[in-house]
């Protein structure tokens, strides 16, 4: 009798260890969150030699150095007070957008969510930063961006920006998503952006549908 009431507990301990998942592997990330303390650096092709640079505490990104040669300092800023939040980056997963020495868009995900960030830096004091935590980047394999161009929604459009002369469209979903940017597919499945064209796979209601618009940046 105890050795089939042993096997019996040892049947329902194994029915409870599955069923509260103990021995589940942890979900995908978006990215490598393997942790690296390597200053990640980027370079514009300007005469002045513009940079920008990303350090690295405790295997988080810190701070924010961008300068240019004659600019005559170094200007930075703390990566979590700008961004405002705790993110994880990997050096494959950032993109620079220089526009000669007056500003730079830079384009990352967090390795854990790969939600999308846009930062556009100036390098002029008196210009202030912008700031889009709802980015449509080319990192992501299933967003196709054209190179030079920004894309970011609100939950109800898609705008396009051009990095280097600032020039705009927009496309509307004509409604407003329930989107968490967190888990940005769970609404927004397929991006691809040209600089004449916007095509949109994504969710209304419960269904899955696509639309698409011919644009004009201006």
């Amino acid at each position: 009798m105890r050795p089939l009431l042993f096997l019996m507990s040892l049947l329902v301990s194994g029915t409870l260890m599955v069923s509260c998942n103990w021995f589940a592997a942890a979900p995908p990330t978006f990215c490598d969150t393997t942790c690296s303390t390597d200053t990640i650096s980027f370079a514009g092709t300007h005469p002045t030699q513009p940079t920008v640079k990303i350090s690295i505490a405790n295997c988080l990104p810190d701070t924010l150095i961008w300068t240019y040669e004659g600019l005559g300092l170094n200007r930075k800023i703390g990566f979590y007070y700008l961004i405002g939040t705790t993110v994880k980056i990997n050096k494959n997963f950032i993109r620079a957008q220089f526009n000669e020495n007056k500003h730079v868009w830079l384009l990352f995900n967090d390795c854990l969510t790969g939600r999308g960030f846009q930062l556009k830096l100036p390098y002029d004091k008196k210009t202030p930063f912008s700031l889009k935590s709802s980015g449509i980047n080319p990192m992501d394999p299933k967003f196709s961006i054209a190179d030079g161009l920004i894309v970011n929604t609100d939950r109800g459009n898609i705008f396009v920006e051009d990095a280097l002369d600032g020039k705009k469209a927009m496309m509307t979903f004509g409604q407003k998503l329930d989107i968490d940017y967190d888990v940005i597919h769970d609404h927004i499945d397929t991006v691809h952006v040209t600089r004449d064209r916007i095509w949109v796979r994504f969710k209304k209601g419960n269904d899955w549908t696509e639309k698409e618009k011919k644009i004009v940046l201006e």
